[in-house]
């Protein structure tokens, strides 16, 4: 009797918990990311969020009313979130190491596209290689594929 009744939560709870929403939280958590090294340095400009709109874009293949809607919930997100660990902890379970790699990538752009790197904005994107657990060389590799050639940072 107590399998049976165990065999039907198992099924009902798996039913009620699709693929899809698991990529809907990955996005999530992934655009989150992309907000906050935005604010980082306390500067949000027209050129970081042109960049994150494309990276939502490129990344997820989504249409110009998904990527808003999916700012506005990221936005909203970031701001009721008290530390990183509930977006890392889904990035490290759902992401492989190429894409946590891509995702560190991606953190560079948006750091570096106003032409200043604010150390608040390499702090954070070090804080996150750690939590993704990206191997260091992976995150200065990274970071020297995406810094302008004349930057000293």
């Amino acid at each position: 009797m107590l399998n049976q009744i165990k065999l039907f939560f198992e099924q009902h709870l798996a039913l009620s918990a699709p693929e899809n929403a698991s990529e809907e939280k990955l996005q999530l958590a992934t655009v989150v990311l992309f907000l906050e090294m935005m604010n980082m340095d306390d500067k949000v400009e027209a050129v970081e969020q042109d960049i994150i709109f494309s990276l939502i874009h490129q990344n997820f293949s989504l249409s110009t009313e998904q990527t808003t809607s999916l700012l506005a919930l990221a936005e909203q997100q970031r701001k009721q979130a008290t530390d990183y660990f509930q977006f890392t902890s889904l990035i490290n379970k759902g992401y492989s190491l190429e894409q946590k790699i891509g995702l560190i990538e991606s953190l560079w752009k948006i750091a570096f596209i106003d032409g200043v790197l604010d150390m608040n904005e390499e702090y954070l994107v070090r804080k996150i290689a750690d939590l993704l657990y990206v191997p260091h060389t992976a995150f200065i590799m990274a970071k020297n594929r995406i810094a302008p050639a004349n930057n000293p940072a």
